[in-house]
């Protein structure tokens, strides 16, 4: 324990250099897989303050634009949510203070940097009448970059290969291979008709209680088809990839991002169907085992649906409120904005070949 807290010392104070930063991560991560009781004893005092200060500094560099810096916050993030969003074989840190301490300072530096990706008033630009505010979220969508992008319909669509089509699921995997945990998570506190609608997309998302339906079942088929281990996950995905899946988790498991959640995950399934239309054309053109197209064939008709009784049974009640509308509007943008970042380096990676 005593060699563990020197290396712990010995990293923060060079998060400046080079390596430091990833160093951080990974000494971060390897107190993930110890008991809460146990960290919390040793990083007291002085290592603590380090350890925060060295986080303070990882997202400090992050927000000015360093692309490590935003590389290994929003990693090491998504390993401390990996211990809410699986049951672990052994003891882990989950519980500990001085880790979510550090956690609610990588997800406040995450949210101030999505916040700052929204135009200067255009929350206040939203209609109070919950019709008419609807009307309006979707015409920002439609209106935005993001709305049917290129990634999808031109080169999805026509030019992408076997290997393309294996990076797309990887990177995908971090909100599509675990929908149903996020549904899970945000209904929590929910009533009435809304929590009925959640509850039946939950449903949905369980394969309406057959097992071979379940849709992270079908969804790990293609992985099957790519033989795609669970080592190869994590190294394979970007900076951007990491936060649309930090960002979902982010707004589904607190009861105040509620709003944000509405809107984050509701704007994720009316998204969805156009998107996967073009991943079955794909599939479909490359000749594909079919197994691996079923996820996205169902959801081309289960999202439109979900999305159209999301927005009138969730979003329009949940409208007649100023709190509710605002945040639901943010957490809207905080999905388009970084989708659209997130595709136009997906778009941009390709090209470059």
């Amino acid at each position: 324990m005593e060699q563990l807290v020197t290396t712990l010392v010995s990293t923060v104070e060079m998060v400046d250099h080079a390596n430091g930063l990833r160093g951080l991560v990974g000494e971060v991560s390897s107190w993930l897989i110890r008991p809460a009781a146990e960290v919390d004893r040793a990083l007291q005092g002085k290592v603590r303050d380090q350890m925060v200060s060295a986080v303070c500094a990882l997202n400090e560099r992050s927000l000015a634009g360093d692309a490590e810096a935003f590389y290994c916050q929003q990693l090491l993030l998504s390993r401390v949510y990996a211990l809410n969003l699986s049951i672990p074989d052994s003891p882990t840190a989950e519980g500990s203070v001085v880790i979510h301490e550090m956690t609610r300072l990588l997800e406040d530096a995450t949210i101030v940097a999505e916040n700052r990706w929204i135009e200067p008033g255009q929350l206040d630009e939203a209609p109070a009448d919950p019709t008419a505010y609807l009307s309006w979220l979707k015409a920002i969508a439609r209106g935005h970059r993001v709305f049917k992008h290129p990634y999808y319909v031109e080169f999805i669509r026509h030019r992408a290969t076997d290997a393309d089509l294996r990076d797309y699921v990887i990177q995908e995997s971090v909100v599509d291979g675990r929908f149903d945990d996020l549904l899970a998570m945000m209904q929590v506190g929910t009533s009435g008709g809304a929590k009925m609608e959640v509850a039946s997309n939950f449903w949905d998302e369980m394969g309406n209680g057959n097992p071979d339906e379940v849709h992270t079942y079908l969804f790990n088929k293609i992985f099957e088809v790519f033989d795609i281990a669970q080592d190869d996950l994590e190294k394979a995905l970007t900076a951007n990839a990491l936060l649309s899946g930090n960002l979902a988790v982010l707004v589904s498991r607190y009861r105040h991002l509620y709003p944000e959640a509405v809107g984050l995950l509701g704007m994720t399934e009316w998204l969805a169907p156009h998107r996967f239309v073009q991943v079955v054309n794909a599939w479909e053109r490359l000749k594909l085992p079919d197994v691996g197209i079923v996820y996205h064939r169902l959801h081309v008709t289960v999202d439109s649906q979900h999305a159209a009784g999301w927005f009138h049974n969730v979003v329009i009640p949940a409208a007649s409120s100023e709190f509710m509308r605002r945040g639901i509007a943010r957490g809207t943008l905080w999905r388009l904005n970084s989708s659209a970042r997130y595709l136009d380096e997906r778009l941009l990676a390709v090209s470059a070949r």
